[in-house]
């Protein structure tokens, strides 16, 4: 890790990582003021996607969950040069923030390339299960978007599967071919390059939170 980010994950990142715990029922005040909605980013890697987000939409306030400290200081070191104040950071397991979001306060969920656990075994791991979902559903407003990008052919069917069975998501698919095409405004990001150069085309899913009553959520 350089000098600059060894920097940033002492001084900036303790200003901007959250406590669950702090969450309460209102995550906005987490931010400064003036921002109307909240979005989640799960694994954010090297932050490419989160730090373009959050240029493009100053409005809206993002949460970034990702374990690994070098994709971590990475992140910080574009919200330093683009003086970023509408990111917030937990570097761990997004699963802590989900549990302790309140209801319906997600406009929308980001899982990008999220580790495949491509053996057997191993699966159950996936970030993508049934017991996600639900949770997801419990904190994403109706109609909020769920987008998911993966470059395993697996992982795509494993999460169209499970989709398919859940009765809180939509696949919100309009062409046959909707699959093969990153969202608006994708900028591209490091792993995404680096599944192209090794011969591996990326999945891109958007998936839209049913009108289902929360009554019906576990």
């Amino acid at each position: 890790m350089r000098a600059h980010q060894q920097h940033l994950m002492d001084h900036l990142l303790p200003k901007l990582t959250l406590d669950p715990a702090s969450l309460g029922s209102m995550p906005l005040t987490r931010f400064p003021p003036g921002l109307t909605q909240l979005r989640l980013e799960v694994g954010f890697g090297g932050g490419e996607h989160l730090a373009h987000e959050a240029r493009l939409h100053p409005h809206i306030a993002f949460i970034g969950c990702e374990p690994f400290a070098n994709g971590v200081a990475r992140l910080l070191v574009d919200i330093d040069a683009g003086q970023l104040t509408n990111v917030r950071i937990y570097p761990d397991d997004a699963g802590a923030i989900i549990d302790a979001l309140p209801a319906a306060c997600l406009a929308g969920v980001d899982v990008l390339f999220p580790d495949p656990w491509p053996k057997r075994r191993q699966q159950q791991r996936r970030f993508i299960s049934d017991a996600r979902l639900i949770a997801l559903a419990r904190v994403m407003q109706q109609g909020a978007s769920l987008r998911f990008a993966t470059d395993i052919d697996d992982y795509a069917a494993w999460t169209l599967a499970r989709i398919a069975r859940s009765p809180h998501f939509l696949w919100r698919a309009t062409r046959a071919d909707d699959w093969r095409q990153p969202w608006p405004e994708w900028p591209g990001t490091r792993y995404e390059a680096k599944a192209k150069a090794a011969g591996r085309p990326s999945v891109w899913l958007v998936f839209e939170r049913n009108a289902v009553p929360a009554t019906s959520i576990a």
